[in-house]
């Protein structure tokens, strides 16, 4: 553990020393901390409250949703200290989204615990059919995690659960700012009986921040989304379903290539989905999904006859059939999950029998690849008042390799010191399959590996948390083993040179997170007291793995070895509050420095950053007015190489609730 972890973790305990005297008697019922902690999680194929919870799993519930200064979900999960943001455009436009130090391909990123993870690259993984006003919560697990999200969580999974309103009402919203920003949303819902239908519709569209060398917008972008939620809560059964649909296009400016300033990208996704739960002594959960996307890039905006355009279609069809059985040994859950990935394109996978025509476009798909993943679970829960303990397996086996059946076990253990502390720990296995843009995409100046293996990563971890009225304190320490870990390299000696997918041998890696949130109007017992809560993160990473000399990586070298999140909540008048942030981030690795889309020769390093951000607002019942200043300092930083973010970006709006 480096120094300043061991500062802030010193912190953390005298912090929780000094304020444990002056806290007030616990109330589940009034407590916030309390209620979060009663949250039904998804950390296991058991639902299990995050007091139960033998894993860290991070949930930013609709309280901590409302008082960060943020339009898109791509834009709250920055203040997540684990998980590792990289924008390069804005509002979620193209955001590669990792947790502790992996790349964005590594995790599971489910919507209402329905995988939507993209086997044809993670960089449209974060494309979510919901506007940030539809959101209950995020859950964030960190770590291998098969066991509860299959094989495509090597490092974590990101779930997004969606509102649900116990009455019937509609919502609006409408936004405007800088650089043309306009956003509009609008929802219902009607609750009947034991039937629930909700509706919401959204679009967002700006002129972009930045110009190409031909003095034309190439950070603009238009985006629409729709999502349909249903549910059935019927006697020994509940029914749930949903249907979503995005519709973006977006000027991607140097995104992919720095040599070019005026690519583009058009992205529709839909997704379906089917789950039932039945109610007794063995509960049966089948489900049942479809995700499918169409992507069509443009390396110059417009211009076919310049360079042809990329086209891909992708359909995932998956089906989940388990269940679990409580028993007096505690509560087993079982079952299997078959997931088939299909794509069609114009340059990934392997030749088509027969070319298939791009609907509406002078071109046709002459390549594609189809695979299956297998999955069987096993997993046990014993929850007693003090202890938690977890353990189970995965066997999986694609047909995309030739590695056979294989097993990923894992264990969480936790144990209740006392009424505020808990101690837990875990070890965990994992599996990830290269995408087909891994394995196939060698265009652009780019190679490909059609014969990469998959991703393997073991991890172990453990922590303590103290938890009491006013104060939530963790720290945690981790190790990551991870074998055959996909990146893209380029071989600095070479002019030109293309960048290579490749298995890296052997990452370890070890890293440290403290988180500490403090609400002083509980700690005083004072409800009217000004400062509603205070959180400081820190989160630290060291892996064993360098860059070659001579060579540049891609992604998975390029981690951020610190980040710091500050977030401070002011009641400043009745009902006006300011929430004000603040993150740091200090990131490894280095890039080609490319200047108006030519080779300088400079190999220079990433360059540690704040952003600070603000949201003032007037909050009743029924509706709320805002002001959001984005980097509010006006900060030039880099996410990813050659690519700035935008500065101060200014967004107001308004929120209507009416039941």
């Amino acid at each position: 553990m480096n120094k300043l972890s061991l500062y802030l973790a010193s912190a953390i305990l005298l912090a929780t020393a000094a304020f444990q005297a002056t806290a007030q008697e616990i109330n589940p019922e009034e407590d916030p901390v309390y209620n979060l902690e009663g949250i039904s999680v998804t950390g296991t194929r058991i639902p299990i409250t995050l007091n139960q919870s033998a894993r860290m799993v991070t949930v930013l519930d609709s309280v901590a949703l409302s008082s960060i200064p943020a339009s898109s979900i791509n834009d709250i999960l920055k203040f997540a200290v684990g998980v590792d943001v990289r924008q390069r455009g804005v509002m979620g436009m193209q955001t590669d989204i990792s947790i502790r130090g992996g790349t964005f391909d590594q995790i599971a990123i489910l919507l209402n615990g329905v995988s939507i993870s993209d086997p044809q690259t993670g960089h449209n993984a974060g494309d979510f059919p919901v506007d940030i006003s539809e959101i209950d919560r995020i859950e964030i697990l960190e770590g291998p995690a098969a066991r509860a999200y299959g094989t495509s969580s090597l490092m974590g999974a990101v779930n997004i659960v969606t509102k649900t309103h116990e009455n019937s009402g509609v919502s609006a919203k409408v936004e405007g700012g800088s650089h043309s920003l306009f956003s509009a949303a609008l929802g219902g819902n009607i609750n009947s009986g034991k039937f629930s239908n909700q509706l919401s519709l959204s679009y967002t569209g700006t002129k972009g921040y930045t110009l190409n060398r031909e003095g034309n917008p190439n950070t603009d972008f238009k985006a629409a989304k729709a999502f349909y939620q249903g549910n059935y809560d019927g006697r020994g059964i509940e029914l749930k379903w949903h249907t979503g649909l995005s519709v973006k296009d977006f000027g991607s400016n140097t995104f992919y290539s720095p040599r070019y300033d005026d690519q583009f990208e058009h992205l529709l996704k839909t997704y379906t989905a089917l789950q039932a739960e039945t109610q007794g002594k063995f509960h049966f959960k089948p489900s049942l999904y479809w995700n499918h996307t169409e992507d069509r890039f443009e390396l110059f905006r417009g211009r076919a006859d310049k360079y042809p355009f990329n086209f891909h279609r992708t359909d995932v069809l998956g089906v989940n059939v388990g269940g679990w059985v409580q028993t007096r040994l505690g509560r087993t859950a079982f079952g299997t999950e078959v997931r088939n990935e299909n794509i069609i394109s114009t340059n990934l996978g392997e030749p088509l029998p027969k070319e298939i025509p791009v609907k509406g476009k002078d071109a046709s798909y002459k390549v594609g690849l189809n695979r299956t993943d297998f999955n069987i679970y096993l997993e046990h829960n014993v929850i007693l008042q003090r202890f938690t303990f977890s353990a189970g397996v995965t066997a999986a086996k694609n047909t995309g390799n030739n590695e056979g059946l294989r097993f990923y076990p894992g264990a969480d253990i936790s144990f209740r010191i006392s009424d505020y502390f808990k101690a837990y720990a875990s070890w965990n296995s994992s599996l990830r399959m290269p995408t087909f843009t891994e394995l196939y995409y060698s265009v652009g100046g780019h190679i490909a590996d059609k014969n990469l293996k998959a991703e393997k990563m073991k991890a172990a971890e453990a922590g303590i948390k103290y938890l009491n009225t006013g104060i939530r304190a963790i720290a945690t320490v981790y190790y990551h083993h991870g074998t055959d870990l996909i990146d893209w390299i380029k071989d600095l000696s070479v002019p030109d040179a293309p960048w290579t997918s490749v298995n890296h041998s052997v990452i370890n890696a070890i890293g440290e997170e403290l988180t500490l949130r403090l609400e002083p109007h509980l700690l005083l017992g004072k409800p009217d007291f000004p400062v509603r809560s205070l959180n400081l993160s820190y989160a630290h990473i060291d892996q064993d793995k360098k860059a070659d000399q001579g060579f540049e990586s891609y992604y998975s070298l390029e981690y951020l070895r610190n980040k710091f999140v500050f977030q401070f909540d002011l009641k400043l008048f009745e009902k006006l509050n300011l929430d004000l942030s603040a993150r740091w981030h200090d990131r490894s690795g280095s890039y080609r420095l490319y200047q108006d889309g030519a080779d300088t020769g400079k190999v220079v390093n990433y360059e540690p950053y704040t952003v600070v951000d603000a949201r003032l607002s007037w909050d009743e019942i029924s509706w709320s007015v805002y002001v959001n200043a984005e980097n509010l300092l006006d900060r030039t930083y880099y996410d990813h190489a050659n690519i700035p973010q935008p500065g101060l970006w200014v967004k107001a709006g308004l929120q209507l609730r009416l039941e």
